[in-house]
């Protein structure tokens, strides 16, 4: 499964070694290593990028993930998540201020006190012994985080909300006042914007999961030329998980737009709504 994965170590040393047990466990196909960076916290408990920002194999530069990444661990946790949604969103994870991901922050920050490393990176993995095994071996404590837990669960859920009050000002409209008509219209168009703007988000989000899933299956096919009979049965597992997450997350995706667009098609227009238009 799609992860991103941090692991804090004592000192930089230890750092660097589970950094190169994590490309040993990819060469090896155990896992698959996407991105990876390490950052360290100095005495005064100042965040810095240790390794250098080269790309990751789908290509992400490690440098914009650590540096989005200083964001959310540097500061208070509410105000880091809410400053970095933007740029880390897509990235590595899809934050939020959900109660799982506010634990996740608090646990890494805690376990990131002053004078140690961590080693960040985003992987899949079918299971979690070779990881763990090999940290521990190194006094790493290693924290996990599924990539896609809430975003795409929340569009769904507001594209219903949206729909739903629609359907209740269009009722309200055909037994109202005169004088209230204004009122309500004023409504439905405003309603009609935050539609729009949902179904943006949600084509942008579909257009990202297709190009990202597209640079993971060739990364992974990458790892396929090299492996041995078993290694490759491992690596192909996780090329069916990675195509199950990227099918679940686009019927989510999908029916956040079909909501919104069934609810604002007009009686005359019987078609099935487009998939990059809700009216």
């Amino acid at each position: 499964m799609n992860k991103m994965l941090v692991s804090v170590f004592d000192n930089e040393t230890q750092a660097y070694e589970g950094l190169k047990a994590l490309k040993d466990l990819h060469a090896y196909g155990d896992i698959t290593l996407y991105a990876a960076a390490v950052i360290s916290k100095d005495d005064n408990g100042q965040l810095q990028l240790d390794s250098a920002a080269d790309k990751g194999s789908i290509g992400t530069t490690t440098g914009l993930l650590a540096g989005s990444l200083i964001g959310l661990f540097g500061g208070p946790v509410g105000l880091a998540v809410g400053a970095a949604t933007g740029t880390i969103a897509g990235l590595i994870f899809d934050a939020s201020t959900d109660d799982i991901n506010t634990k996740f922050l608090d646990e890494v920050s805690s376990a990131l006190s002053n004078g140690k490393t961590a080693v960040i990176a985003e992987i899949d993995e079918t299971w979690t012994v070779p990881i763990d095994t090999k940290m521990e071996a190194i006094n790493g404590i290693v924290f996990r985080r599924l990539k896609y837990e809430v975003v795409d669960d929340q569009l769904t859920r507001e594209s219903a909300a949206i729909a739903a009050e629609f359907e209740a000002l269009k009722e309200e409209l055909k037994e109202a006042r005169e004088e209230d008509k204004v009122k309500i219209n004023a409504a439905i168009a405003k309603l009609k914007s935050k539609a729009q703007a949902l179904n943006e988000q949600a084509q942008r989000k579909m257009n990202d999961t297709k190009s990202e899933f597209d640079a993971k299956i060739n990364a992974m096919q990458e790892q396929l030329k090299g492996a041995k009979e078993r290694r490759k049965d491992k690596i192909e597992k996780r090329m069916d998980v990675v195509q199950g997450e990227y099918n679940a997350r686009t019927k989510k995706l999908k029916q956040a737009v079909q909501l919104v667009g069934e609810a604002f098609s007009t009686k005359e227009n019987t078609r099935k709504p487009e998939m990059n238009s809700v009216f």
